[in-house]
Formats: structure tokens, C-alpha cells, sequence
């Protein structure tokens, strides 16, 4: 109990050292000349910035500040650590927010985070498409002022950069995977599906923040490609999860109203369900996937069921446990060990898991 106890008290200590130093790094952002044109300059990047940054689990930024501990053999950072690897804590977040954002859009989504969605409000709607670059510049303005001259500087632009590419690229499969107009089913397999996943989810939410850890530590990213493959096969297994969750989810637990069969998402869902579904069912999901229509929508979702989806995922769960241990289990450095040990116990809400032979 003692050490569970340990644990709250330091998420909680850490959770507030995040909120001030995002507090600082608006702060400088607000402090920017090219904001005192109009007097509701500041009033509108403040809100904007709180609405869409804070609020989320933190997750993928709690994540640097946790790997950079272990790789730095579990020892306490200093001040001067600790605000480096919180402002790129919060980059990632500021990343986040603006795939957000653009994706909430694109995607029509009402709901994020059980709030309305950015655009959704009434008083910003399609303004939202330019808050997003607004959301997408402060990152490179973040790095440069507090880690121009690092020795890792430019190797942290190019990660950004990087990541942004290879999500924007796979929301880009995503769209015209599901083009309006254009609706078949046959496309949705799951090489196609585990490619708009990988690039659209797993790098920027897993491999990033350990990335940024690495970079932090001195490493050369090139020595970690089976790290970096190991972690995106952990955002896989989030995204089905999510895609799960979306069709079987409670709203008011997961923060959103799930809308995959609606929008004809190529989710894992579908792509499970064709590959089990015999004849009539098979036509059933043609006949009803992608319609806005409660009815269609329960048609679909019965056809799940009968096929035993729930059943199929909590088999997939254990098949992607196994292996991602295995995995792990090889890495050669004990320390990378741990770290993805760590990664791994959040992700398949695990307390205890034996990497021992």
C-alpha cells in the first residue's frame, strides 16, 4: 500500500510541475509581439490553449519524464532536467492537440475529452482550422528558446518533423481509405488497416515521447529501431483497443461518442468482421456500414455480436500481450528493459509483469 501510495503522491507532484511549466511556456507565448495587434489577442489564444492542452491523461508526456528517470538508472532529475523534459512533455502535448484539433474536424467528431470538440463551439467553428498551425508553430518556438544549443537540438526539430510527417500521412491513408463517394468495403483488410494505425497513432503516442527520452540521454536513435518497432506495436494494440471502445464503449467513460460505423472508419471492428462473416452477414454489412441511421448502425452492431467480436479482441489482447513481452524479453540492455516494461504496464492496465526467463 506504502509504495501505491509512493506512486499517487509522485503522478501528483509531477502533475503539478507539468501545470507550471505550462503555465510558463504560455506565458511566453502570450509575451510574443506579433499578439499585440487586437486587444482580444491574448484572450483568444489563452482560451484556446486551455481549452485544447490541458485536461487530457498526459500520457504520452508524463511518458519522457519517466523514461529519462530510468535511463538515467531510476535517479531523481534535477531542476534543470526536470524543466527540459517537462517542456518536452509538453510539446508532445501541444502536438497532440493540434492532430486533434485538425482530425476533429476532418473526421466531424462532436465530442473530445467529454467536452466539445474545438470547432464545435459556437463562437470559433471553422476559426479552428486556423488555431491548429497556431497550435503546430509554438512547438518549434518551445525548442528553440529553451534547447537551442543542446547538443540534441536539431535532432529533436527532425524528430518533431518526423512524427508529424508519418501521422499526417497516415491520417491521409485514413481519409481516402473512406472517401465519401467512393465507399467499399473490399479495401478494408488489415494490412491496410495496420498501416493507418502505425503511422497515424503508434509513433507520435508511443515511440515519440521515449524518442525524445533517448535524445535527452545522448543516444543515437539508429541503435533503437527494435525499440521504436516495439512501441509501435504497443499504439497498435491502443488504437483496436480504441476502435473496441468506440463500438462497445460508454461515452461518458471513454470521452467521446463513437462514430466509426457512421463514418464508414476502416476501424478493426469492420476488418475483423469481414473476415469472419459468412454470407448473409457479409451483406448485411454492406448493405448498412457508413449510414447515419440509428437502425443500420444496430444491424451492424448485432452482426458483431453474433460473430463473437468481443471474444475475438479479448483474444487479440492476450496473442499482442504475449508477444510484446517476447519482445521486450530481448531487448540486450536490462535499462531498455524496464523502460518498455514500464510503457507496457500502462498500456495493458497491468500492475506486475515477469520479464524473467
Amino acid at each position: 500500500m506504502a509504495e501505491v501510495t509512493n506512486v499517487i503522491e509522485t503522478t501528483t507532484n509531477l502533475n503539478v510541475k507539468l501545470c507550471s511549466i505550462y503555465s510558463r511556456l504560455k506565458s511566453e507565448i502570450l509575451q510574443d509581439s506579433v499578439f499585440n495587434f487586437v486587444d482580444n489577442d491574448h484572450q483568444w489564444i489563452n482560451r484556446m490553449l486551455d481549452c485544447n492542452i490541458p485536461g487530457g491523461k498526459l500520457n504520452r508526456g508524463l511518458s519522457v519524464v519517466d523514461c529519462f528517470k530510468l535511463l538515467k538508472g531510476g535517479k531523481e532529475l534535477e531542476d534543470d532536467e526536470l524543466l527540459l523534459a517537462c517542456s518536452l512533455d509538453l510539446c508532445i502535448e501541444w502536438l497532440q492537440s493540434y492532430f486533434q484539433v485538425l482530425f476533429d474536424i476532418m473526421d466531424g467528431y462532436h465530442t473530445r475529452r467529454g467536452q466539445p470538440c474545438w470547432f464545435k463551439d459556437s463562437n470559433v467553428g471553422l476559426k479552428a482550422a486556423n488555431d491548429r498551425f497556431i497550435l503546430r508553430i509554438h512547438i518549434p518556438r518551445i525548442l528553440r528558446r529553451h534547447f537551442k544549443g543542446k547538443l540534441y537540438y536539431i535532432d529533436l526539430l527532425d524528430l518533431f518533423n518526423e512524427i508529424e510527417f508519418q501521422t499526417v500521412s497516415g491520417q491521409m491513408l485514413d481519409l481516402i481509405t473512406t472517401q465519401e463517394g467512393e465507399k467499399d468495403l473490399s479495401k478494408y483488410k488489415l494490412p491496410i488497416y495496420r498501416r493507418i494505425v502505425q503511422f497515424k497513432t503508434g509513433y507520435y503516442s508511443f515511440y515519440l515521447p521515449v524518442a525524445c527520452a533517448l535524445l535527452m540521454s545522448g543516444e543515437n536513435l539508429d541503435n533503437f529501431t527494435s525499440v521504436r518497432n516495439i512501441l509501435v506495436e504497443m499504439g497498435t494494440y491502443l488504437q483496436v483497443e480504441d476502435d473496441y471502445l468506440d463500438c462497445f464503449g460508454d461515452p461518458e467513460v471513454i470521452g467521446k461518442i463513437g462514430k466509426d460505423i457512421e463514418d464508414f472508419k476502416c476501424s478493426w471492428m469492420i476488418v475483423q468482421a469481414l473476415e469472419q462473416a459468412n454470407e448473409d452477414q457479409t451483406k448485411i454489412l454492406y448493405e448498412n456500414y457508413g449510414k447515419s441511421n440509428d437502425a443500420c448502425v444496430a444491424k451492424v452492431k448485432t452482426v458483431y455480436k453474433d460473430l463473437n467480436l468481443q471474444d475475438i479482441f479479448s483474444q487479440y489482447k492476450k496473442a499482442s500481450n504475449d508477444q510484446l513481452i517476447s519482445q521486450i524479453k530481448s531487448q540486450p540492455s536490462k535499462v531498455v528493459q524496464e523502460l518498455l516494461k514500464s510503457l507496457f504496464a500502462k498500456i495493458y492496465k497491468t500492475q506486475v509483469i515477469n520479464l524473467d526467463p
